[in-house]
């Protein structure tokens, strides 16, 4: 499915959850009931998945992009942290989803030690971007918030998400996968060369 079409259908979905959230008029209702089947039915038959429950939100609530935390650590060479991911054989900066009533940074220092074996102390929040813009991979929104960060402590222990870890030159990084491209790492580091932050 043609990605502006899908992320078309899943707009629809979120609008007929929005609807039947807080809607009394029973024709709207109706309506809204309506809108979800189909918006089911397309994205199960074109998109190719399986959704458990009447429609693609799964929870009651108010449906919102998903936020991720990611992390810009240099080691003593200015070289690059990169987490090499066991499902997917590619490299990304380490992080993850936040949790519930985990704050960002929370998270991003967790996300590090779990994926890196690496105790960090955030320095800076560089910028949130809208990932959809630089993902291939668009079936779920997400705003990604950037953190650098430095070295505490690196116990050399990491996770079973992760094969590997390794510090690379920013010129020649690895094959990056879906989850951290090339074009979001050199703008996160073009904020930190110019002390500055960004946001879409």
């Amino acid at each position: 499915m043609d990605d502006k079409l899908y992320q078309f259908i899943v707009k629809v979905a979120a609008i007929s959850k929005i609807g039947l959230l807080f809607s009394k008029d029973p024709y709207a209702v109706e309506n809204y009931s309506e809108l979800q089947a189909l918006s089911k039915k397309i994205i199960e038959e074109y998109g190719q998945m399986k959704i458990d429950g009447p429609n693609y939100f799964v929870r009651d609530i108010y449906p919102t992009p998903n936020v991720s935390v990611r992390a810009i650590v240099f080691n003593d060479k200015k070289q690059l942290l990169l987490v090499k991911e066991s499902s997917l054989g590619t490299w990304s900066l380490p992080g993850g989803w936040c949790d519930l009533f985990e704050t960002p940074s929370e998270a991003i220092i967790k996300e590090v030690i779990q994926e890196a074996g690496i105790h960090i102390k955030v320095e800076k929040l560089l910028g949130i971007s809208d990932r959809v813009k630089y993902k291939t991979n668009k079936k779920w929104s997400e705003y990604a918030v950037m953190f650098l960060a430095t070295i505490v402590k690196d116990t050399k222990v990491f996770g079973h998400e992760v094969s590997e870890v390794g510090f690379f030159d920013i010129d020649n990084l690895p094959e990056l996968s879906f989850k951290s491209n090339e074009t979001e790492i050199k703008r996160a580091i073009k904020a930190i060369s110019d002390n500055t932050s960004y946001f879409d």
